[in-house]
């Protein structure tokens, strides 16, 4: 990309951009005045992660949402899901977290909740939307404009809450007195994730948890970006390690030995501690791996797939009364805490699982089913949707029979195991995903899907 282009995408997911080149403060305080006035005023939840410019969207949007005569509740620098629990409890109209999630230091978003302190759902990203293309915001006199109030602390509310979860086995957790290597990135996890593992019993080394949005570490919490994590576990002789990315709604682990077993395991394990304890169904993304599948089902859960988005697999978890869900890249919803991604709730499920099993993580990796999975992604290019329909017509000389899943992309199921590919909610790419029961088979599928779409 030129240094000079813009670039802004807009989805349920937020609205995300380049900062200075595409998201800019003038945008950030009429999409909140939007939003303020789509609401129809009363109080608005407003938080952020840890990123150089987030002092400037807070500004932005909180004068966005004054000139509407909406009252904010700045609650700080916290995780994504600590605004979705704060709208809650403190019975807002809404909520706004700026944050860019996994995207590096030099995006920004913003994130819209509704009063359940769930994402917007699509219905309401479209009136957002229309409200703000048509201009119509309802700014207000002088003597109607709304007010703002801080309100710090809510990242121990947060843990406070996370440790009050019934299913969440404190003694046994606190038994294993694990011991445990935190890396946050720099971000909004920095000061919450260390605390309720410190409040759990264990014995916390940090890393990368400075809160000072310094990402030293790509900020997905991927294989490739945990190599300083991986050392500190070895080096400290570590039960396991612990990453999020700089919103701590997503969650990966490392085990014992040092290995980065993937974010996939992540959902299983959490899936496998909620059903273990509580039977019902499962909801997760058509990105998500099999194991995660195979876990829920032979413990008895009916599993669903929803589409790729956190409102998307909440909306049929409210219709399928999902018990436990999530998306394939460590995010976690346990629904009767709250209906969002979450790596607190992630990391508690984890060691209660750990602490019920009586095994270690490397242990516990060898029950799940083996499945080989390549995440890739490519630039996306103008003829994308001709070329997936090129793909459909030609993927029988690939994987032979399959089964078509065309809600997000295209899902093909087939004998040996599945893959996918679909434009991402958050960049201006495509991603990739195949998984099989055979390395090999797995490798050449990725090489040659990518191949197709270069």
């Amino acid at each position: 990309m030129k240094s000079t282009e813009k670039l802004l995408v807009k989805s349920t997911s937020g609205i995300r951009g380049l900062v200075g080149r595409g998201l800019e403060p003038a945008l950030a305080t009429e999409y909140a005045a939007a939003f303020g006035t789509l609401l129809g005023g009363g109080k608005v939840v407003v938080g952020r992660d840890t990123r150089p410019s987030g002092s400037m969207f807070v500004r932005a949007v909180t004068s966005g949402l004054v000139s509407v005569g909406v009252d904010v509740i700045d609650i700080g620098i916290v995780p994504t899901p600590t605004v979705e629990i704060a709208i809650k409890q403190l019975k807002a109209r809404g909520g706004i977290c700026i944050t860019a999630s996994h995207n590096p230091a030099e995006w920004n978003a913003l994130k819209f909740f509704n009063n359940q302190g769930e994402f917007i759902t699509p219905k309401q990203y479209r009136q957002l939307d229309k409200m703000f293309n048509s201009k119509a915001a309802g700014f207000k006199p002088h003597n109607k404009l709304g007010s703002v109030i801080s309100r710090p602390g809510w990242a121990a509310e947060h843990v406070r809450k996370t440790l009050a979860v019934k299913i969440i086995k404190r003694a046994a957790i606190r038994k294993r007195k694990f011991r445990v290597v935190v890396d946050a990135v720099n971000g909004a996890g920095s000061e919450a994730l260390p605390l309720l593992l410190d409040k759990l019993g264990a014995k916390v080394i940090k890393i990368n948890c400075n809160s000072d949005g310094n990402f030293t570490r790509g900020p997905e919490p991927v294989a490739k970006n945990l190599s300083r994590l991986i050392g500190v576990v070895k080096k400290h002789k570590a039960d396991l390690g612990m990453a999020c990315d700089p919103d701590a709604d997503r969650l990966a682990l490392v085990d014992e030995k040092g290995r980065a077993i993937g974010e996939e395991l992540t959902l299983a394990m959490a899936v496998a501690a909620v059903l273990s304890a509580k039977p019902g169904p499962t909801v997760i993304n058509l990105s998500t791996s099999k194991v995660t599948h195979d876990v829920a089902e032979s413990l008895g859960s009916k599993v669903h797939y929803s589409k790729v988005g956190e409102s998307n697999v909440v909306e049929m978890m409210r219709a399928r009364r999902g018990v436990i869900g999530g998306e394939g890249n460590g995010g976690v919803i346990y629904p009767a805490f709250h209906a969002g991604r979450d790596a607190l709730i992630a990391a508690a499920l984890v060691l209660s699982h750990l602490a019920a099993s009586g095994r270690t993580l490397s242990e516990q990796v060898e029950t799940f089913p083996k499945y080989y999975n390549i995440k890739t992604k490519g630039q996306l290019k103008s003829n994308f949707a001709s070329k997936l329909k090129q793909f459909e017509r030609r993927a029988h000389n690939l994987v032979g029979k399959f089964k078509v899943d065309r809600r997000d992309g295209l899902r093909f199921d087939f004998e040996q195991g599945w893959l996918q590919i679909r434009s991402s909610n958050t960049e201006p790419i495509y991603r990739l995903i195949v998984e099989t029961n055979s390395k090999a088979l797995t490798s050449r599928l990725s090489r040659q899907v990518k191949q197709f779409f270069t």
